[in-house]
Parts: C-alpha cells; structure tokens; sequence
C-alpha cells in the first residue's frame, strides 16, 4: 500500500487532504500536537467526513494513524518509507516542521526508497518551494544533491471551505462544502510519482493561485468586513443580506476583469466561477464565523495579499477598483477586540491617524488616487455604521460577526 505522511490533523488536514489521500489508496500518518487527538487517530484509525450537501453524504477515511510531532525519530523514519509527505499547517509554521522533515528526506535518500513528493497545502503561493528552503538548511550540501535527484517539492494551490466545528459525540469527524480543487505544479514532479485522485496537474500556477486568491479570499474576506459592519454573526448570515452580496459581487466583478485581461480566462467562465464561488459562502449547511474570516486583518490588507494586490493591478490596466477600496476601508473599520492584529491596527488608527495607517498596512503612497478613495470610504463608512456599533458596544455584545 502506499504511504503518505500528513503534516497538520485540523479540519483541512482531515476534512480535505486526508480525505482524498485515502480516497487515493494511501495508508496516512498524521503528524499533530494534540495528544488527545493523536489517542482517538491511533485508536480508532479512522474518522468520518460528511459533505455540507443536500443529501449530507458520509464518506469513511480509514487506514491512518498518527503521531506526535515531538516524536522525531518516528516521524522520520515514517517519512523516509512514505511517497508523499503533504502539510496544512499554515504558512508560518512551516519552518517549525523543517529541521523533521530534513531529517526524514536524509533517512530516505540514505536508504534510496525511490522518489518522494513533499506537498504544502497551504493558502501562500509557492509554498512548497518555501518549505524546501527551510528544509535544506538541515541538510548537508551532500545530502541536498542527493535529495534534488530523488526528492520533489512540488508547489501546490488549495480550496475548500472547512469551517471551525466540533462534534462532541465524535472528536474526529468533520463537515465540509461539497466544493474542492487542488492543483499541483506537473512539471516539478517526478517520475514514479504515485499521483492523488481528484487533484488537478497544470503546467502553470500563477493563474490558478490568482484567480482563487481573487476570487475566493477576497470574496471571503470581503463578506467578513462588510457582514460585520452590519453585525452579522456568521458569513451565510451575512449573504443573506442583500447589500452585502452586492457589495462582494461588486468586488468579484473588479478582479474577475483583471483576471480576464491579465490570464486570458473566459469571460464567461470566470463570472460562473464567481456565481459559484457566491453561492459557496451562502451554504446554509455551514457556520463559518464572521470572526474566523476577517481575523488577521493587517496581514490581508498587505500589499501582495487579497485585497491591495488586485486593486493595484487593476490600475495597472486602467480598470476600475472602486469596490475594493470600499472594502479595504471595511477592513480598516474591523474592530474585534479578540482579535491581536484587529487591536494593533485600531490602535494604530487612534494614535496615527487614518492616513498614517492606510499607507503603512497597504503600501499604497499618498499621492495614488487609490489612498484617497480608501480615505474617503473609510470617513463613509465609520459615519454609516457609527450607531450600530455604538449600539452593540453600550449593551455590552462582543461584535462576533468579523471573520
């Protein structure tokens, strides 16, 4: 049987990577922190994922295990018998799995076990090749020349909404939308590559990473600012409100024309993707928090990230971003105090000022017509919601409606 080691036993690591993993054929060790997890994983080797469908589909995932990541010999020398080693970790942490990983890739080369797939699945373009860098710092220049003969790290783009959820009566179980895609870089593979069902292969990222972080991530986050500020609590309650939709279409319209013009996509094509996309927020079979959404609020208002990025290259093409400079205003009005970068940026705001603040999170220089229109909405905006928010804070409820 084939052998996969997963980096990451959250709901993405179960509810997707897993998923299709076993689906796949492959026997899979997680590696977690959790001991409680761990025990039911090791326990029960098994675990359910049902689909947030219509007709609630259940799909068991069998033949796993798992182990503790302090656990360092093991989690090499399960790597060093593995074809595949994928992570869902989150992009920050993948330098704290590095120094393990080398550790198996030097295991394996010794023993030459034929080629091994090293796969982050994480929501950052190139993360693969990010985790080789950290990875090869381990390794001697020696052991590097042996892994780059039989060791690959093919970069990868992930999609699939998996709520925050608990199951009590089963720890292990997750739900997640019906929707999935996961394209892998084909020309970075290798030969002997076992291969994943349902993962899609392409010659080129850029365009898919694009048009999800576009499409999908600035959507998401953009029904999290704006269904917060209506003090929405979760994101399908939120697109149920009609002004909130049309404020996220309106954005999706924005970058699905500079996805259009700059990757060539099918105009038709791309509005369907959006429509889809629409409709994956809206499932009434979720809960997905409006505060698990918009948290971190300073990192996507950076200037490569979901909302700055495409803004910049519309302008670049003399195309219109208006609604995504409404948004990032939104974004700049999030403020839920549970939140670490929420805090720091309306503390920003009050001591710096609004102009301050725009330029240092965007990146954006104050003579670009785009600084002002984010200004201006952001003066908009507070005027708005001002009573609603005042309204929420006099009765004392927590605003949970930002994700």
């Amino acid at each position: 049987m084939m052998k996969a080691v997963h980096f990451g036993a959250g709901n993405i690591g179960r509810g997707f990577i897993g998923q299709l993993l076993s689906l796949s054929g492959y026997e899979i060790c997680f590696v977690a922190r959790n001991k409680k997890q761990i025990q039911l994983l090791q326990k029960k080797r098994q675990y359910t994922v049902k689909l947030a469908s219509e007709k609630g589909e259940t799909m068991l995932v069998n033949n796993i295990t798992a182990v503790h990541v302090d656990d360092r010999e093991e989690v090499m020398k399960r790597i060093a018998e593995s074809d595949v080693v994928t992570t869902a970790v989150g992009a920050a942490a993948l330098s704290d799995i590095a120094e393990v990983i080398a550790g198996g890739v030097a295991l394996r080369v010794q023993i030459g076990n034929g080629p091994l797939h090293v796969i982050a699945c994480e929501n950052v373009m190139g993360g693969s090749s990010l985790l080789k860098e950290w990875v090869y710092r381990f390794l001697s220049p020696e052991q590097q020349e042996k892994a780059d003969a039989s060791v690959a790290f093919p970069n990868a783009i992930v999609d699939r909404i998996v709520p925050v959820q608990a199951f009590e009566e089963d720890p292990l179980a997750v739900k997640v939308e019906p929707f999935y895609e996961w394209v892998i870089h084909r020309s970075a593979i290798k030969e002997g590559f076992p291969g994943i069902k349902g993962v899609q292969y392409a010659d080129a990222l850029e365009p898919f990473m694009e048009r999800k972080l576009f499409t999908v991530n600035t959507g998401h986050c953009c029904a999290a600012y704006f269904g917060y500020l209506e003090g929405h609590q979760t994101i399908q309650e939120a697109m149920t409100n009609d002004d909130v939709k049309r404020k996220v279409r309106q954005v999706l319209q924005e970058t699905g024309k500079v996805l259009v013009r700059k990757h060539r996509f099918d105009e038709a094509e791309q509005q369907t993707y959006i429509e889809k996309t629409l409709e994956r927020f809206a499932n009434p079979r979720l809960t997905d928090r409006i505060v698990r959404v918009a948290r971190s609020p300073i990192r996507k208002l950076s200037y490569h990230d979901r909302l700055v990025r495409p803004a910049l290259q519309a302008d670049r093409f003399g195309l219109e971003s208006s609604h995504l400079a409404a948004a990032m205003a939104a974004a700049l009005l999030f403020d839920y105090s549970e939140d670490a970068e929420a805090v720091k940026l309306q503390s920003e705001i009050r001591k710096k000022g609004i102009h301050h603040t725009i330029g240092n999170c965007t990146g954006i220089k104050e003579y670009h017509p785009m600084y002002w229109q984010i200004a201006s909405n952001y003066e908009r905006l507070k005027q708005t919601y001002r009573g609603t928010r005042e309204t929420a804070s006099a009765s004392g409820e927590k605003s949970e409606a930002s994700i």
